[in-house]
């Protein structure tokens, strides 16, 4: 079983408002993936947890999404050569959601 990867993405939004953002803006995420997304699915066991399960370049990802006061902190678990590039990884994880928190396009 891959170990998980965490990264936590800082923000000034408060809770709520970083929910809303990400609620309104998870659909942007196929565009961020190299290779394109195969298949993707959210869920939103809580107001304040979102689980997301996709496919890129024919592996299987799983992430969940924590969002607290003062920041989102992204859980994933990353299979095979994946796992190798986790720095990589995370590093763009937390570019991608600091941009992503931080622009109000909604």
């Amino acid at each position: 079983m891959p170990s998980p990867t965490t990264v936590a993405i800082p923000h000034s939004l408060g809770r709520e408002e970083a929910a809303r953002r990400i609620r309104s803006r998870v659909g942007d995420l196929a565009r961020h993936i190299p290779g394109g997304v195969a298949e993707m699915q959210t869920a939103w066991p809580s107001e304040n947890r979102m689980t997301l399960e996709l496919t890129a370049m024919g592996q299987r990802l799983s992430a969940t999404l924590d969002i607290a006061d003062k920041d989102v902190t992204v859980t994933m678990l990353l299979p095979g050569l994946l796992g190798m590039m986790s720095g990589v990884i995370a590093a763009a994880v937390r570019d991608k959601g600091q941009a992503l928190l931080r622009d109000d396009r909604a």
